[in-house]
């Protein structure tokens, strides 16, 4: 079945194909890369079901990934659970693979709320203990040097790039991206949520933390840095903030603040060939009408020149701050 095609209709078989009904309130959720939606059922409460997008996973790799959940739910990190039936979580109809999750009867996180930072700093410490205990040898490991020679590929292949524009896009590209491997020297890897940011988190007397589609091996700042936001002295109260709940469990390394910016930087410019390589997928541009215009790849040009800058700053550090 076409991936474009789920219609309720197509939801509704796939879930009464493991004995899970919906009865009312189908309502489609925000996400771009997988089709989310939020039911009721009445012999399971408010539930989530996933369909994966065909060809960005293996079955193998899904199943790790929910393994790593199972497990750090079982080891007392909160995070959002999928259902099983019979022992499996992971299920297909139609050539689609799917998963069920409770829903979490939570609010937005607040990521300028203190009290709630130090809390999530104590739940990542507490996965990134369980992240240490498993292979997950079927995801990805971070590795910045192939990521980025993917991404470049990716939009050396994007028309949307205006033909006046590219030749400056590309050289402040390059530019960027031999910084970045320049300055990344990782150490330790565990296992981590990998997309660690105020949309994938939700508080109900404590985080709760969403949607691993993206856990991998990786340095523990990856699932920390995205929540410091504003100038350098709000990001060392915030990320001070964090630290005080992580330190509460598990040892931060912190020689690994100095891979915040060449972070920083791989996101960017893994979003930027997202975008463009999804452009086919009708969703994307409606929700992103903007990537194609002279004035966001003019942006670009000078975003990428100023985090290049960035590179060669002083990393946060914590002796600094007082």
């Amino acid at each position: 079945m076409d991936y474009y095609q789920l219609t309720p209709d197509v939801i509704d078989e796939a879930l009464a194909s493991v004995g899970i009904y919906v009865d009312r309130g189908l309502m489609a959720l925000n996400s771009y890369e997988n089709r989310v939606y939020r039911f009721q059922s009445e012999s399971d409460g408010a539930l989530v079901a996933k369909f994966y997008r065909p060809g960005r996973w293996t079955r193998s790799q899904i199943e790790q990934e929910l393994s790593f959940v199972t497990v750090a739910a079982g080891q007392g990190v909160r995070v959002a659970e999928p259902l099983q039936r019979d022992g499996l979580s992971l299920f297909e109809c139609h050539g689609l693979l799917f998963s069920v999750w409770r829903a979490v009867p939570a609010r937005a996180f607040e990521p300028d709320n203190l009290e709630q930072l130090e809390a999530l700093g104590e739940q990542l410490a507490r996965l990134h203990c369980v992240g240490e205990t498993l292979a997950l040898d079927l995801r990805p490991v971070m590795d910045p040097v192939a990521e980025l020679a993917h991404a470049r590929a990716v939009l050396e292949r994007q028309a949307a790039i205006p033909t006046s524009l590219r030749a400056g896009f590309f050289s402040a590209l390059d530019q960027l991206i031999t910084g970045v491997t320049g300055h990344y020297r990782p150490g330790t890897l565990v296992g981590i949520h990998g997309d660690c940011h105020g949309g994938n988190l939700l508080w109900e007397r404590g985080p709760w933390l969403l949607d691993f589609d993206d856990c991998r091996r990786g340095p523990a700042v990856q699932d920390l840095w995205m929540m410091l936001s504003g100038d350098r002295r709000e990001q060392l109260l915030q990320l001070d903030t964090l630290l005080a709940g992580y330190e509460t469990v598990r040892e931060f390394n912190t020689a690994e603040l100095a891979l915040i910016e060449p972070l920083r930087a791989l996101r960017m410019i893994n979003y930027m060939a997202w975008l463009a390589a999804r452009w086919s997928d009708p969703a994307f541009p409606v929700a992103f009408p903007w990537f194609n215009t002279q004035d966001y790849w003019q942006q670009q040009v000078r975003t990428l020149a100023d985090q290049a800058e960035s590179l060669s700053a002083p990393p946060l550090s914590l002796t600094s701050w007082s």
